[in-house]
């Protein structure tokens, strides 16, 4: 899944699509990093691991972008916990 999520610049965040609903994590930019400041899954499809893989698709655009993150939100944090071997995006 995580191939699929997109950065909506125009919306200020990254987005999944998961049949007709849509996940998505808001953001803000600094000159350096994107603070990621609320996560979003429809509570239909909570439960499922989307949110997951919705921050981990974020987190590998942010690293494309040769960006760090700053956990603005608490999922994000627990993420980042979860996941040292995206450590090096942590600004």
């Amino acid at each position: 899944m995580a191939a699929s999520v997109r950065d909506n610049k125009d919306r200020s965040r990254f987005e999944l699509d998961i049949g007709s609903e849509v996940a998505f994590a808001s953001y803000r930019l600094t000159p350096s990093a994107v603070i990621i400041t609320h996560t979003e899954t429809p509570r239909a499809l909570r439960g499922r691991g989307i949110a997951s893989e919705l921050v981990k698709g974020a987190l590998d655009l942010i690293r494309r972008d040769g960006r760090k993150v700053i956990a603005g939100c608490g999922f994000v944090v627990d993420y980042l916990d979860k996941h040292p071997e995206d450590a090096d995006l942590v600004a």
